[in-house]
């Protein structure tokens, strides 16, 4: 690798024919390609990059190692008791994390209870949510939600 090559995990946040723009979830830095390595929009693309001389303003995908989509859903499920415990006291707009046995995150959030089914339509289409399952290694977001409590799962 030299040292201007990038490796990294990165969102295809758009993607064209001829080009892709790839978005670090680590860092957030924006990267345009010069030409689209056959990545599609909403991939999440292990990678190295380089920029193209001379300019430098444009990269180009050195290698990819791994390749995959997350899956983000609202479930029917309700939060679990861990949610609802991490959930206690949280004051309406806050946010409380925890890591969960084994590999991902769980995150809990306390809204408004009339906000509920907004907020997690919210999340389930939010870009955020995708580039924070890349960041720590989950294939899957499960949303669960009950009046006034929103538990997000990042799952392997």
């Amino acid at each position: 690798m030299s040292e201007q090559e990038k490796s990294s995990t990165y969102l295809v946040t758009h993607a064209e024919e001829s080009s892709a723009v790839l978005t670090d979830v680590h860092g957030g830095q924006v990267h345009t390609l010069s030409d689209n390595p056959g990545v599609e929009a909403g991939e999440v693309v292990e990678a190295t990059v380089s920029p193209d001389p001379p300019m430098e303003v444009t990269y180009s995908v050195v290698e990819v190692t791994e390749r995959y989509t997350v899956d983000v859903f609202a479930s029917e499920e309700a939060p679990t008791q861990q949610a609802r415990e991490l959930a206690e006291g949280l004051p309406e707009g806050d946010l409380a994390t925890a890591e969960r046995a084994g590999d991902g995150e769980i995150h809990v959030l306390a809204v408004p209870e009339d906000d509920t089914e907004e907020a997690v339509a919210d999340i389930v289409d939010d870009q955020a949510t995708v580039e924070r399952a890349a960041r720590v290694g989950a294939n899957r977001v499960e949303v669960r939600s009950e009046p006034g409590l929103i538990n997000v799962r990042y799952l392997p």
